[in-house]
């Protein structure tokens, strides 16, 4: 099948073009009744903002309320649900663990995912240091009160802002007085429940807030259980603000990953493997605050400590059966053995972090300006252990050996940063931003059972941005820009970087090449008005290309290493329409993206029919114009809310996407023979969602939700691999020549349904 490897661009400026003229002659034509200036923040630290119609992108915001109605159990699912250009890998098969891509860039849990966002939580980044990784179920979502997401590689966010960055603030008492309770119950015996309280009292104000949710899950074997406690004590008095936040969060996770296509058909709720758990704990500290010196001049700072402890457990096939079998057929297989199927491996990771920041802003003239300073540091523990054992007939795993450490490393991450940017009026209805950041970034890895992993690398970049807002009307707005952001290696890619080697994630190690930083540069062009009837558009294209973007190649069964790859590229359009218009509230969002490699290579893909050829045996040529694996081309997102009543309030959502590659089918080329089975590509699919609000009292408000209204069997994610399960029932094979190659999946949820209560009350 030929593939359209045509940029977007062309077509995304025609877009544009024809946009542009039509909102001008409709705001000519008509007198547009403006809404209130949304102030939006343009960095991590608290500063003096700006108006959204003066930053050049397409910054988009969420507010409590708009994350309570897209009722996500995760705040993934959440993000899904109200953003465009985001889509939901269900890699594990949990949604607290799932991997969120924005323009087909990702922040995920799970090591081995090129990450490319960064996330903050009252400006403290909230990207472990090991790995880069986001842990959605960490973050608590009942004290969040808005968060804003920042595209493209703006650099004033630091390491990891490849493809955006996410800022989270939270709830403060004298913002959020009063409060709430809610209990909810329904499928997959999922029951959970929150309670919120936020108070003021002369200059000092307060915010608790505590959440939990325990299901079985509604897959095989997958229970799971996550518990938050947020504090925040705030002091305001004249010029002056302080807040102290308090943050702990303890989960235990089940997710039972990818499955054989084989497996799934006979049996939704089928799972590979077991067990697949992830505990973690963690506990944030920060003192932020604020002064203004006069009319015109303020400083903020921040203070952090960061604690995080991860645990998990897999069952896993033996990645070294093969060898093994061929070794024990040409012994004869003595007194009957084999090689062991199984194995256990633990880990423990123990990351603490702690940085502080400090910034200055000031408006003068026409140049609103800000410069900041910011220090990081961390150091992370990572013990693995291997316990050798036998496949039982439910696929877990039966110890037969005794538990072994086969890694211990300890990595340190060093980031002193230095930025500035200046938004300045060129005229009244023109605006230019510029920045610049420069990181320096310092890792250290210690190989405590010897000296193989043994490092030191230190990282540099000055990044710049540049962009540009014309208020072409008073309804509409015309922008662009270029912004340059970099990802220095984790403690983890640097400790798993050698093809001679390949680890299991998350991970054993061996001494390994130094790894290029990751440098991305980003293009972005839009506009975006307002019409009549309180309807708003935007409209956008960009492009960002990754120069030694970071991938890790499989090696087969859960082995792999981090590598450099040449260029990718992310690019694409976004529109979007919203309105209300009487008791209706809708919206309309759709997105192309084209992510696509740039550079030819051969990587590791040995259950790819493709494999040898043009590259050594179980490897495959990927070219450029090739589509990354896990992003779908088109996505839609429709939603509208009925308000029926002053009571009663009934809506319904829609998410479409279209098809995907698989992972190891990086070159787009494979196709299912007599060898090799599965397709390489998931078809698309739509999922309909329907939620209503009932207040039955004062305060009081019963609310319900179904998911998949019409229980569609789909997919979210796959990839080529082995399935050594084909014997009758599902069993073992112990020949190996007997295993099939054929297509693994992330099945999405079945339909589900939960029902709940609420009581809400005003504070003073």
């Amino acid at each position: 099948m030929q593939l359209d490897r045509q940029p977007p661009i062309r077509k995304a400026l025609a877009i544009l073009i024809a946009s542009l003229g039509s909102a001008t002659t409709v705001a000519a034509a008509e007198t547009v009744e403006l809404a209130p200036v949304e102030v939006v923040g343009t960095t991590p630290l608290p500063g003096i903002g700006l108006p959204k119609e003066q930053i050049p992108a397409n910054v988009q915001t969420l507010s409590s309320e708009q994350l309570r109605k897209a009722g996500g159990v995760s705040l993934a699912e959440d993000l899904q649900r109200s953003l465009p250009s985001v889509n939901v890998n269900e890699i594990q098969g949990n949604p607290y663990q799932a991997d969120v891509n924005y323009r087909g860039f990702s922040a995920s849990p799970l090591l081995g995912t090129p990450q490319g966002l960064s996330v903050f939580l009252d400006g403290v980044r909230v990207n472990e240091p090991f790995g880069d990784v986001v842990n959605w179920d960490l973050i608590p979502q009942a004290a969040i009160a808005s968060m804003t997401l920042v595209p493209g590689s703006n650099p004033l966010y630091g390491l990891n802002t490849l493809g955006g960055a996410l800022a989270i603030q939270t709830k403060r008492g004298d913002t959020h007085p009063g409060g709430a309770m809610e209990l909810y119950g329904g499928s997959f015996n999922r029951r959970g429940g929150s309670v919120e309280h936020g108070g003021k009292r002369d200059e000092l104000s307060w915010f608790v807030a505590a959440e939990g949710m325990k299901e079985d899950g509604w897959r095989d074997r997958s229970p799971s259980e996550v518990g938050q406690l947020f504090g925040k004590l705030a002091w305001t008095k004249g010029e002056t603000d302080l807040a102290l936040t308090l943050g702990h969060a303890s989960t235990d996770l089940i997710g039972n990953g990818l499955v054989p296509e084989s497996m799934e058909r006979q049996r939704r709720e089928a799972i590979f493997t077991h067990p697949d758990q992830t505990k973690n704990q963690s506990t944030l500290l920060a003192l932020s605050g604020s002064h203004w010196l006069n009319d015109n001049d303020q400083i903020s700072g921040t203070i952090y400590t960061r604690r995080t402890r991860t645990r998990t457990l897999n069952g896993d096939g033996n990645d070294e059966y093969k060898d093994e079998f061929e070794e024990w057929a040409d012994a004869g297989f003595p007194a009957g053995e084999g090689p062991e199927s199984g194995v256990l491996n633990r880990t423990r990771t123990d990351q603490n972090a702690a940085g502080l920041a400090l910034q200055w802003s000031r408006i003068a003239g026409a140049h609103q300006f800000a410069v900041g300073v910011s220090h990081d540091r961390s150091r992370a523990g990572f013990r693995q252990s291997e316990q050798g054992g036998e496949l039982t007939g439910s696929r877990g795993i039966a110890a037969a050996d005794d538990e072994e450490q086969v890694n211990s490393l300890l990595g340190r991450t060093r980031t002193t940063s230095v930025y500035a940017t200046d938004t300045v009026m060129l005229a009244p209805s023109v605006h230019m931003t510029g920045s610049l950041r420069f990181n320096r970034t310092r890792v250290i890895n210690r190989d405590r059972m010897g000296d193989a992993l043994n490092g030191d690398f230190t990282y540099h970049k000055l990044n710049p941005a540049l962009g540009l807002t014309w208020e072409a009307a008073p309804a509409l707005t015309v922008y662009g820009g270029f912004s340059q952001g970099n990802r220095a290696p984790t403690p983890i890619e640097l400790g798993c970087a050698d093809p001679e080697n390949a680890c299991s994630l998350p991970n054993a190690m061996a001494a390994d090449p130094f790894l290029d930083q990751v440098v991305t540069r980003t293009f972005e062009l839009g506009v975006r008005g307002k019409l009549a009837g309180n309807v708003q558009w935007n409209a956008s294209a960009f492009r960002s290309t990754n120069r030694d973007d970071i991938l890790f190649v499989g090696t087969g069964g859960s082995l792999g290493y981090f590598t450099n790859f040449g260029r990718t590229r992310r690019e694409g359009i976004e529109l979007g329409l919203t309105g209300d218009s009487g008791a209706l509230d809708w919206r309309v969002n759709y997105s192309y993206l084209e992510a696509t490699f740039q550079s030819s290579a051969c990587i590791l893909a040995e259950n790819n029919s493709t494999e040898g050829d043009g590259c050594p045996d179980d490897e495959i040529r990927v070219s450029r114009g090739d589509r990354l694996p896990g992003l779908p081309r088109h996505s839609l997102k429709l939603g509208l809310d009925w308000r029926a009543s002053d009571a009663l309030r009934l809506g319904a959502d829609v998410l479409a996407y279209s098809g995907q590659y698989v992972r190891g089918n990086e070159n787009n080329r494979h196709e299912p023979d007599g060898e090799f089975g599965g397709r390489g590509k998931l078809p698309g699919y739509a999922v309909v969602n329907v939620s209503a609000d009932y207040r039955f009292a004062r305060g009081w408000t019963l609310f319900g939700r179904i998911d998949n209204l019409f229980d569609k069997r789909y997919a979210t994610a796959g990839a080529l691999a082995e399935n050594p399960f084909v014997g009758a029932g599902n069993a073992f094979a112990a020949d190996p020549g007997e295993w099939r190659q054929e297509r693994f999946v992330a099945p999405g949820t079945p339909r589900s349904a939960w029902i709940g209560v609420r009581y809400a009350w005003k504070g003073s």
